[in-house]
């Protein structure tokens, strides 16, 4: 039998395991929910969620997928001084600390919304931290300990705007550059892959903008290209999923 060690704190168990960890939430409304800390392979960390049997990132490497996916091929390719980023998904925060990252270390300008329906809580935040380079961990934090729905300049290239809110109702904030389309996935949330949340996001989108996803599923693909996308099919991150997809707004 595998050891553990159970803290307690305040309205939440914590279960540490050697691999993987597991987190219990005892909290609102005495409804039991789950999530399991895993390694993925380049060492940074993400959450399994049993009840959807789902990972919030790529088991294959989180920080890898999300520098690659998001960062490299959405943030770093449009070319403007200045940046709006829309996420769906705000999950743990790193795609949101990531950015902060690069706007602070390159300069670049960045007004950056995020939606989340149901977001962590800030003792499971917190112990992933542990898992955090030093130099991502300030970026981490102020992105976690910020307000929703209170727009918060995290340094002075920054804006971080958290929106506790429903992608399927909410209004899209208008003039977007980038959008991080970081839902789970479209057979887990069949909801949120859908024509219409794609074609408000393309209407909010400034021409030139671009949407990023993980997801290169054809029906995906083809749905895109319908609604006015010019779609790219481009290498996934370096040991994880062999396609990823990029959309332009021309």
């Amino acid at each position: 039998m595998s050891t553990a060690v159970v803290i307690l704190l305040k309205n939440y168990l914590l279960i540490l395991r050697t691999e993987p960890y597991l987190f219990i939430d005892c909290g609102m409304e005495d409804i039991l929910k789950r999530c399991i800390v895993e390694p993925t392979a380049d060492g940074s960390p993400t959450l399994y969620q049993p009840d959807l049997d789902e990972h919030y990132h790529s088991v294959k490497g989180a920080l890898t997928e999300s520098l690659h996916v998001y960062l490299d091929m959405g943030w770093r390719y449009f070319a403007g001084e200045k940046v709006k980023v829309f996420e769906v998904g705000f999950g743990t925060g790193l795609n949101a600390a990531l950015t902060a990252q690069a706007a602070d270390c390159e300069g670049k300008a960045t007004e950056y919304i995020s939606v989340e329906l149901y977001p962590l809580s800030s003792p499971l935040t917190s112990y992933l931290e542990g898992f955090l380079e030093a130099d991502l961990l300030p970026y981490y934090r102020k992105v976690n300990d910020a307000e929703w729905d209170c727009p918060t300049v995290l340094h002075d290239r920054f804006v971080l705007d958290k929106r506790l809110d429903n992608i399927l109702t909410m209004k899209i904030p208008e003039g977007l550059n980038v959008v991080y389309f970081d839902a789970f996935a479209p057979e887990k949330q069949p909801e949120i892959w859908t024509e219409s949340v794609f074609r408000r996001i393309f209407a909010s989108l400034s021409h030139g903008g671009v949407l990023t996803t993980y997801c290169a599923k054809g029906c995906v693909r083809r749905m895109l290209e319908e609604i006015g996308f010019k779609i790219e099919r481009l290498p996934g991150p370096q040991g994880g999923k062999r396609e990823i997809l990029r959309g332009i707004k021309e």
